[in-house]
């Protein structure tokens, strides 16, 4: 069986590309080193490194293996990590970013539970529409919906079956009556949310494998997505919202939702964050609530 302690040394090695220097880090005499390669190299039959007096440089098996091993050491250490996270009292303070709607409402109650579990947790939540930039501002973990356009960010799923629903209170409703086909909206006051100075106000279904994308109107159009919510109540017009903002009001019957028989927009939550979320206790445990009460 391979020897993890052969794999540290192996990778350390690698990376300052000297047995001396990877030696003098991990406290261990150069011949040691040596050995710990030369037995990995027996276990996979294969030779790793290409030795000189001064280098050592990668074979094409090394270069090939070397993500493995890395891969393996990670993996093992956020196990670590998780294990005494979940040992250790949470304390200190987390920073998120959340949606105005959903930061408002269900996500600030989860959150609010969360904290009563962990007394000696602080938590500072900014709520915003606004697209939070990870690396400029302080935040820990900003939670958002769709695809994150950074590939540099992690991403970590919160509810990716999440969907949006067209709703308006039952007011409206009556007075102007419920679509009965995706095109209806046209004649419909349409409640419009904005990011970024784009108005998202093209609206799409699917029926039976068939796309719509209908182009709506309305007199009302906010940056902010509990305004949104707010007018929909109030009986200003339709709203085409998350579930997750929207699924209190519906069972409340504040809002009634339409058009039921068609397929609506995905709406996936995740977590984005800068590193890993094993590498970040607080976060990790966080998640893995919301996970839980979110499904």
């Amino acid at each position: 069986m391979i020897s993890l302690n052969d794999l540290k040394i192996f990778v350390a090695v690698c990376e300052y590309q000297q047995f001396s220097a990877a030696s003098k880090v991990l406290e261990i005499s150069p011949a040691v080193a040596s050995l710990a390669v030369k037995r990995l190299e027996t276990q996979l039959d294969a030779q790793l490194l290409v030795r000189s007096t001064r280098h050592v440089a990668l074979t094409e098996a090394g270069q090939r293996y070397l993500p493995f091993a890395r891969t393996a050491l990670d993996t093992l250490s956020e196990g670590q990590q998780l294990l005494r996270s979940q040992q250790a009292e949470i304390s200190g303070r987390l920073t998120i970013s959340a949606p105005s709607d959903l930061g408002r409402g269900i996500l600030r109650k989860l959150i609010d539970q969360f904290q009563a579990l962990h007394p000696a947790l602080e938590i500072k939540l900014l709520v915003s529409d606004k697209v939070t930039h990870l690396y400029r501002e302080t935040v820990d973990m900003a939670i958002r919906y769709g695809v994150p356009g950074d590939s540099n960010l992690f991403a970590t799923s919160l509810a990716a079956a999440n969907q949006r629903v067209l709703c308006a209170s039952p007011e409206y409703w009556r007075l102007h009556g419920m679509p009965q086909h995706p095109e209806d909206l046209l004649a419909h006051d349409c409640l419009c949310f904005m990011l970024d100075d784009t108005v998202h106000n093209q609206w799409r279904f699917a029926h039976n494998g068939h796309a719509i994308h209908v182009k709506v109107t309305g007199n009302k159009v906010s940056d902010d997505g509990e305004i949104v919510r707010q007018w929909a109540l109030a009986g200003y017009g339709i709203a085409y919202k998350s579930q997750l903002d929207v699924a209190e009001d519906i069972q409340a019957g504040r809002l009634v939702a339409a058009l039921t028989g068609y397929e609506t927009e995905s709406a996936p939550l995740n977590v984005l964050t800068t590193q890993k979320p094993g590498q970040l206790p607080n976060v990790k445990r966080l998640i893995d609530y919301l996970k839980q009460a979110l499904t």
